[in-house]
């Protein structure tokens, strides 16, 4: 009886409390993000038993946790960041800096800001710093800890060398070596070796610890400068780590004031342990240079992949020239025979004034081949040891390449420098195979598309997709240019296959070309989940086809996503497929631990421990526990067609305590494929664009609709894709048609400042760092890169197609420009621009407001002096977030108009004008 007098009670007591509970919850304003962390440089022991991260809030410093994933213990630690952990699972290290309010004071003294390098014992929790850190690291096998320190401040000497301080684990020993320049453990950590830059270059060298007996020996020593330290298992593979470490590289040379490059000599310790084996190679003569080259430290030294040859960069030595500035003039020449404008020349200044060409010495006969030279000057570096494959990009420089690089690819001969041209003006490559045989590229013509592959050591191309009958490009790919393939997943550990993304499945393709197999069964294409390889070994090279592979999951419709697992010759098996979005997911390298993010609109991506089978999610952080106090929406999938039936999607985010059938004020926030985002955490951060957790939380539905286009009519294609969306929420019952805001910013500003022009459907529009006039944008200069918007405009993300220019296209030019209909604008409306955008020129968004301002326009234009192409000042972001906010409060749900908004801001009333505090 007692049951059925008190469960109803409880029932009760629960439905009258809830409404409470809700009403309790605070509305979300930019006061409260200071609130709100984000989770950094994570990382996972290799035993998989500790985890570390940094807890940045917004506008604060970094809290480092080193928490246990078998037991409460939990390191805490106060501004510091970097962590990794020691191959031995025994320590972490980290770097601590000073708060963000020191560094600030430093600053404004002109002063240095120092980091301290600190070394915490996981399992007592004891703690050693390193002041002045410059960098530190651990050798592999975990015994040693080394900080490299910066000069003391009152040091001025312009030697380079400083204290190095290395720290043997297994025996407390301590020890501190002078004027180490650099510094490097071998793989198998039996050796170090440093380099010491001293004052007057007394005992400068190259010297060499023996990690097991203590003893140190000096390689070579002299007076002058050595760098470039290179051992030659730098780039090796783990399991090649015990039959390497033996061989060091290094540049030694003084720079002489009266020529342009230092003449550097190559010095070879070949092997270490023998001090009487040591090779030197310095000024060089090429047949393929007119001058002599020297061996330059523009281009770190490397080995190959079987030691026998070690990469060195050339360049052609010549004289300092030196002027009288006020005698010369300062003149930049424009010429149109430039392969690339000036501009773009100036901002790759130091990139073409550090080039140097690739040539390989080999140890064994001493000999030198140029692998690169004029013509020829892009390699794609591999493992091979023979062959490398050499890019010409010259015959199809020009400025309307955008998105692709197009070159002629051709076999050089790295041991001879002969050379084979085996490919002509091909746009899209996918690389080689791990020991560097294979190079797999696509080959698009107008009778045919394949992915072909080239076998370096035979000399022949096979076509390897022919089999399939399936066309592995990307049909859907948004751009007018060639479309690329899908990407390639990996090479099998047999040799014999290589294995390439579709749209939705996977295939395995023979090198041979003699088969095709969809080893997902078509699965992926059946139920549109896009599957993916997923590895979580840093070390993997081939595709082991013996195992299961992990595969990711995606559904184009239902936007859940998660993990399969795929047995060959079987359909993938679902591991974990949810309604929310994984991050990619963090192994422990010896043992079956995976931490892994999950999110969705509601939930912070906080991460989770489990295991490669996804069996069970135990959460191990909590960033933002706060969220429990505010109000908070939700997010549901719409579907929509546009004018051309193609059949879309937008993800709607609802109100906090959304009421069925009641209709809401809501703002469209949009650019061009939106609804992938459906399961993405609404981070309230500071920045420029508006945060749909904060609208939500403030009663407005946030649509973000997806976007197609048509090819020259980019803004009359979003005006169809954006207002199809917004009538299709309205007539879901969900908008209050007469309370609808828009935003977009930089590519999405340019298309919302298109629509504010040809439609009355919204109530404001918010538009950011827009291109406003097309015909003026087509010869802007992307500031950035110094490039002209030709690509972009034509076959970029404008979309115009190749060859439609203003002059050869007016009316289509006139049709989707913005500045043309100004007088048609009914709209009030709201531009942001930073002065120094380096994307859209600030005079675009100025010439737009001048023009509506000049036909009697409701127009108000925030300009940021000094801002780039999206705020980077705090100050600023703030200032935006809280305008932005008031002018939608103001115009879609009629809030009182803020003062700035009624009246401006004169200049001498300018806040950041008045005297500092």
């Amino acid at each position: 009886m007692k049951k059925h007098v008190y469960f109803p009670f409880f029932l009760i007591l629960m439905i009258a409390v809830q409404p409470l509970v809700l009403a309790q919850q605070k509305v979300l304003t930019i006061d409260d993000y200071t609130r709100w962390s984000q989770i950094r440089g994570t990382q996972i022991s290799n035993n998989g038993q500790w985890m570390a991260y940094s807890l940045r809030p917004n506008g604060g410093d970094d809290t480092l946790h080193v928490t246990s994933l078998n037991n409460d213990t939990k390191y805490i630690i106060p501004n510091a960041s970097g962590v990794v952990f020691s191959n031995d699972n025994k320590y972490a290290a980290y770097s601590i800096s000073p708060d963000e309010d020191t560094r600030e004071n430093l600053r404004s003294k002109n002063q240095p800001v120092h980091t301290k390098a600190e070394l915490l014992d996981l399992s007592t929790g004891e703690k050693i710093q390193v002041e002045r850190m410059n960098s530190m690291t651990f050798s592999e096998d975990g015994r040693f800890w080394a900080v490299h320190r910066e000069k003391p401040d009152d040091d001025k000497s312009k030697h380079s060398g400083s204290d190095l301080v290395v720290r043997d684990l297994s025996t407390g020993v301590t020890q501190n070596y002078g004027n180490v320049s650099e510094f490097s453990f071998n793989k198998r950590s039996d050796h170090l070796a440093y380099l010491v830059d001293a004052a007057e270059m007394i005992g400068n060298g190259v010297y060499l610890k023996n990690l097991s007996t203590g003893s140190i020996s000096a390689l070579d020593s002299d007076s002058t400068r050595y760098r470039d330290l290179s051992w030659d298992d730098e780039d090796a593979h783990r399991s090649e780590w015990m039959n390497k470490g033996r061989s060091i590289a290094v540049l030694k040379g003084t720079k002489v004031d009266s020529l342009l490059h230092i003449d550097n000599t190559l010095m070879v310790f070949d092997p270490v342990t023998d001090p009487g084996r040591k090779l030197s190679l310095s000024t060089i003569s090429i047949d393929a240079f007119e001058d002599e080259m020297v061996i330059s430290e523009d281009r770190d030294l490397s080995w190959s992949s079987d030691g026998n040859l070690i990469m060195i960069g050339l360049k052609e030595q010549g004289p300092v020239i030196k002027v009288d500035r006020d005698t010369v003039a300062n003149v930049d020449v424009f010429h149109w025979k430039d392969d690339r404008i000036q501009t773009v020349q100036e901002r790759q200044a130091n990139r073409d004034r550090n080039f140097t060409w690739l040539a390989t010495y080999n140890t064994s006969n001493v000999k030198v081949t140029p692998v690169t030279r004029p013509g020829l000057k892009d390699a794609e570096i591999s493992d091979h040891s023979r062959y490398m494959v050499v890019r010409d990009e010259e015959p199809y420089i020009n400025d309307v390449n955008w998105g692709v690089s197009p070159a002629d690819l051709y076999r050089v001969n790295i041991l001879t420098g002969d050379r084979d041209q085996f490919a002509s003006n091909i746009k899209r490559d996918m690389g080689y195979s791990p020991d560097g045989r294979y190079f797999l590229y696509q080959s698009a013509t107008e009778q045919d598309t394949a992915l072909i592959v080239y076998d370096l050591e035979e000399g022949t191309n096979t076509n390897i997709s022919e089999a399939s009958e399936t066309l592995f490009m990307d049909m859907d790919h948004p751009y007018p240019h060639e479309n690329p393939p899908f990407g390639i997943a990996g090479w099998t550990a047999d040799g014999d296959y290589v294995i390439v993304n579709h749209k939705y499945d996977l295939w395995m393709l023979a090198l041979d070309g003699s088969e095709a197999t969809n080893i997902t069964r078509g699965i992926g294409d059946e139920e549109e989940i896009r599957f993916r390889y997923l590895t979580m070994d840093p070390d993997e090279e081939y595709i082991d086809l013996s195992k299961d592979l992990m595969l990711t999951a995606f559904g184009k419709w239902t936007k859940k996503d998660g993990f399969y697992a795929l047995r060959m010759g079987r359909e993938p098996r679902e591991l974990r497929f949810e309604d929310a979005s994984f991050g990619r997911p963090m192994k422990a390298r010896d043992a079956d631990r995976v931490i892994v993010t999950r999110q969705t609109f509601v939930d912070f991506p906080d991460y989770y421990l489990t295991d490669t089978r996804f069996r069970r999610l135990n959460k191990v952080t909590d960033a933002n526990p706060q969220q429990s106090e505010y109000a908070w929406g939700k997010r549901v999938l719409i579907e929509y067609e546009n004018d051309r039936g193609i059949k879309l999607q937008g993800t709607l985010a609802l109100p906090a305590n959304y009421e069925e059938g009641k209709k809401y004020p809501m703002i469209v926030y949009f650019y061009e494929q939106m609804s992938d985002r459906h399961h993405q955490y609404s981070m309230p951060v500071y920045d420029d664009r508006p945060h749909m957790s904060t609208y939500a939380s403030n009663g407005y539905l946030v649509l973000m609709p997806d976007n197609v286009y048509e090819e020259g009519r980019p803004g009359t294609s979003s005006l169809d894709c954006i207002t199809a969306a917004t009538q299709k929420v309205i007539d879901l019952g969900y908008a209050d048609p007469d309370k609808i805001g828009l935003q977009g910013h930089s590519w999405g500003g340019y298309q919302s400042s298109f629509i504010l022009t040809q439609t009355d459907m919204f109530a404001t529009v918010v538009t950011g760092a827009p291109p406003t006039n097309l015909t003026g944008f087509y010869n802007n200069i992307y500031g950035n890169t110094g490039t002209n918007h030709h690509g972009i405009m034509e076959i970029g993300q404008v979309r115009m197609g190749r060859g439609v220019t203003p002059w050869t296209h007016r009316e289509i030019y006139n049709r989707e420009n913005p500045m043309f209909y100004v007088p048609d604008i009914e709209t009030p409306f709201m531009i942001l621009h930073g002065t120094a955008d380096g994307a859209v020129d600030w005079s675009q968004g100025l010439e737009f407001y001048n023009a509506a301002r000049r036909m009697g326009k409701e127009v108000v234009f925030l300009s940021y002096p000094d801002e780039p192409h999206h705020l980077r000042r705090e100050a600023n972001q703030i200032d935006f977030q809280i305008r932005m906010k008031q002018w939608f409060d103001h115009y879609v749900i009629g809030a009182p108009a803020a003062d700035w908004m009624q009246n401006g801001i004169p200049y001498l009333e300018k806040r950041y004008l008045l005297p500092e505090d």
